[in-house]
Formats: structure tokens, C-alpha cells, sequence
């Protein structure tokens, strides 16, 4: 069914532009690809609000695991290089590779932990090889994704990503008290207060659709002030053009024991890119076949994966990072996190950007991603909002979920006289909230049907 265009066009953006009346096919504005002069802002600004996620995650990584310089540069450089063509793949969704929407993608918070859990346990390759294993999973599942997930009630996952966000801000801490794990010096607690504040207060004063970038900012502030006094140590060298190293921890390890806390999450993550898809779609207004796209995203997501684990990164999802600016500025066009994915990709081969954000102070990069993180445990504390609490079934499963994924992460000896492969699995506070609950949620869907009428 064609539309009569009427003489001027107008633009998502307000501009009109002459148009001779003539027939045409209705474009929706996520298909529209506004003029560059607002195009490339709108790029920039998505960027800015979502760069931050994948320079902790690098932060995160290479400080737990004790990377050098050059190799936490290269992991920079792959982390960057694979978040931009993931949000190509997902914006323009070529060959059914994503989901044809306004999405950046990150390194899953949750992913990053068990990452770091296999790593720990098991070393470096078999971590890779354990996000090669869930990215070929995700490839397999894609088709029927949105049916493996209706197996994990709203109830677990909403328990998952409260325990993923306590998991994270107690790592994040770690990175505020330092690599000694004994106590944090005052400067460095005093670091990360004032990047927190810094944080807070440009988030009340800045506009609001700018005030996504107050957490790049907030950080940015906190190393001025290390600057000031003397805790930033800045060493750019004279490298221009960098490049990610391939597989930089070993040939990958393949140990299916070891990866399954990471393929447990895998099916969790499918749930959480049903909803993703879903919510974005509603944000910029557009009905969507939701099997399709649903599955579009994820084989977007495990590809993105499959490459990034070639060169030491972690498993990539699709990120809600950028629905508050979609809702914000009116701009639904995906063409804009498109353009957002290819200033990641030059970013990523640029050698001082990553030099001066290698340099940032530990503690500043900790107080940023501990702020980033609890939003994620508020995100799962408002996912309950919309479940019936008060029917018992919900209530017992959150609790049950809560109390098994909560243990081992605040009291991390628990199950230290375990096996080794129990423990890696055991230890999982993300795995074990997700086991948990959907048993619990199991064993009361099979008592109420056998309850008599």
C-alpha cells in the first residue's frame, strides 16, 4: 500500500526539505537516516554515554587477572573494535544478523564476573573457551530463543540481575582498595568519593538529555582532581595505531564442566534480549515480529561474541544503555547508533586514547563502575514492581533465588572445601539464582497442578 508524499517532507528532526508529489512507500522514522549535521551529534552523544561500560569491563579484567600494559591496551582496542561492530550488526542488521533497531552492545556485566570466576579457577584460555562454547549455544538457539526463554519466570531473572549487580559492585570495590585486597588508602577512598559526587551532581544540574554523559564526566572529573594531587601517572608513548592481539591468554581451553556457569547465563541472557528487543521496539514505536527479531538479536549478540573471544574478550549483549537517550531526544533512527558503532571502530585502533584511559587512577575507575553497576541492582529491584509479590509462588522463589545467589558472594569461602568443578559451579552467584529459581518456580507449578479442584 503506497502514500501520496506531499510536497515537503519532513524530517524526524523537523527539517523539510521540497518533494514533488509523487507516490511512495511510508518510511518509519527507524529507517530513516537524518541529515548529517544532526546525524554525527546524536552518534556522539550515544557514544559518550555508553563508553564508559566497556572501559570498566577492560579495567575490570585486566586488574583481576593482572594483565600487562600492553595487553590491556590491546584488550581496550578488541573490547572497543567488537562493541562497534556489534552495534552495527544490530542497527543495520544485515543478513538477519540483529535486530534492525537503535542498539549499542557492551560486554555482559554478568558474563564479565563468570569471565573472571572461570579465569580464576580454571586460567584465561579456558574463560575463552568458555565464551566460544556459550557464543556457539547462542548460534544453535537463535530459532527457537524466544520459547527457551519463557522458561525462566520474570521472577528469577529480576533475582539474577539484583545478584549480578552485588557481584559487581564488590568487584568494583576491589578496584578502589587495590590490588593488596587489605585496606584502601585514604586518597584512594577520597578519589572515588569525589568521582561519585562529581557523578551525582551533574546528573541533577545537566539537561536531561545529556545527563547519560554525566557518568564519562563524573570520571573525567575525578582524574583532574587525581591530576591535582598527584595520583595520575600519564604515559601515552609515542605508538600511534594499535591492534587487538589474537587470542592473547593461549590457544582456548575447551572444558564444558567449567564453562557451564556461563551457558547456565547464556539462556538468562536470551530472556533478558527478549525483553531488550521488545522494550526498544515499544520506545521507538515499532511493531516487530517478535520470534524473528528476537532471534536476529541474539545470533547478533553470539557472532559478536565468537569474535571478540578470538582476540580475549568476553561474551557481548545488546545493552539498554541508549533507550534513555532514544526516549529523550525523539530520534529513532538506527542509523544513529550505526554511525555510534562506527566511531567505536576507529576509536578502538587509535593508540593515545587508549594510553590516556589506561592511565585513569584504579580508584577513580572504581567508584565509576561500582555507580554504573548498582544500577544495574536498581534495574532488578524494579523489575519486581511489576510482579505479583504477594502471591506466594513469586515471593518463595525470589527469596530462595536471592539467598542462593547472594551467599557465595558474601561469603566467598562457603563452598571452598568443595571439589574444583562443584565450587566453580557452586560459587557462581549468578548460576546458582538462576538454578534455584527456576526449580523452586518448577516444584510450585507441579504442586498446583496437582492440587484438586
Amino acid at each position: 500500500m503506497t502514500d501520496i508524499a506531499p510536497a515537503v517532507l519532513t524530517t524526524e528532526s523537523g527539517e523539510s526539505t521540497p518533494h514533488s508529489t509523487v507516490p511512495t512507500q511510508a518510511v518509519h522514522p527507524v529507517d530513516r537516516r537524518p541529515p548529517w549535521r544532526s546525524l554525527i551529534p546524536m552518534s556522539v552523544q550515544h557514544l559518550v554515554a555508553m563508553i564508559a561500560g566497556p572501559i570498566s569491563t577492560v579495567f575490570l579484567v585486566a586488574t583481576t587477572l593482572d594483565l600487562s600494559s600492553t595487553t590491556t591496551r590491546a584488550l581496550l582496542c578488541a573490547t572497543l573494535l567488537m562493541c562497534g561492530i556489534g552495534t552495527i550488526l544490530q542497527s543495520m542488521g544485515w543478513l538477519r544478523l540483529g535486530a534492525r533497531l537503535p542498539f549499542v552492545m557492551l560486554p555482559g556485566g554478568a558474563a564479565v564476573v563468570l569471565f573472571l570466576q572461570i579465569a580464576k579457577e580454571s586460567g584465561p584460555a579456558t574463560a575463552t573457551g568458555a565464551v566460544i562454547l556459550t557464543a556457539a549455544v547462542g548460534l544453535v538457539l537463535s530459532p527457537v530463543a524466544g520459547r527457551v526463554a519463557r522458561f525462566v519466570p520474570p521472577v528469577v531473572i529480576a533475582s539474577m540481575i539484583v545478584v549480578i549487580g552485588v557481584n559487581l559492585v564488590k568487584v568494583a570495590g576491589g578496584l578502589i582498595v587495590g590490588a593488596k585486597n587489605t585496606q584502601a588508602p585514604m586518597w584512594a577512598v577520597g578519589l572515588a568519593a569525589v568521582t561519585i559526587a562529581a557523578t551525582v551532581v551533574l546528573q541533577r544540574v545537566l539537561p536531561n538529555p545529556w545527563r547519560r554523559v554525566s557518568v564519562l564526566a563524573g570520571m573525567v572529573i575525578g582524574t583532574l582532581v587525581a591530576a591535582a594531587t598527584g595520583h595520575l601517572h600519564l604515559s601515552i608513548g609515542s605508538q600511534v595505531v594499535q591492534t587487538p592481539e589474537i587470542f592473547p591468554y593461549g590457544s582456548p581451553n575447551f572444558d564444558v564442566i567449567a564453562s557451564i556457569p556461563l551457558l547456565i547465563f547464556s539462556i538468562g541472557s536470551m530472556a533478558e534480549a527478549t525483553g531488550q528487543t521488545v522494550l526498544n521496539a515499544q520506545v521507538v514505536d515499532k511493531k516487530i515480529d517478535v520470534g524473528t527479531t528476537v532471534g536476529s538479536t541474539i545470533r547478533g549478540d553470539a557472532l559478536t561474541s565468537l569474535a571478540a573471544a578470538v582476540f580475549g574478550g568476553q561474551t557481548m549483549l545488546t545493552s539498554g544503555e541508549n533507550v534513555g537517550i532514544v526516549r529523550a531526544t525523539g530520534v529513532r533512527s538506527r542509523y544513529v547508533t550505526a554511525l555510534t558503532g562506527a566511531l567505536l571502530v576507529v576509536i578502538a585502533f587509535i593508540a593515545p586514547i587508549s594510553a590516556i584511559i589506561d592511565s585513569i587512577p584504579a580508584p577513580v575507575v572504581g567508584a565509576t563502575s561500582a555507580y554504573v553497576f548498582a544500577m544495574i541492582i536498581v534495574t532488578g529491584l524494579r523489575m519486581f514492581l511489576s510482579i505479583d509479590m504477594a502471591a506466594d509462588r513469586n515471593f518463595v522463589v525470589a527469596v530462595a533465588a536471592l539467598t542462593a545467589g547472594l551467599l557465595p558472594i558474601l561469603s566467598p569461602t562457603l563452598y571452598q572445601a568443595f571439589p574444583t568443578e562443584a565450587r566453580l559451579l557452586l560459587s557462581s552467584g549468578v548460576t546458582m539464582a538462576a538454578v534455584v529459581g527456576v526449580v523452586v518456580a518448577a516444584v510450585f507449578a507441579l504442586h498446583g497442578r496437582r492440587r484438586p479442584s
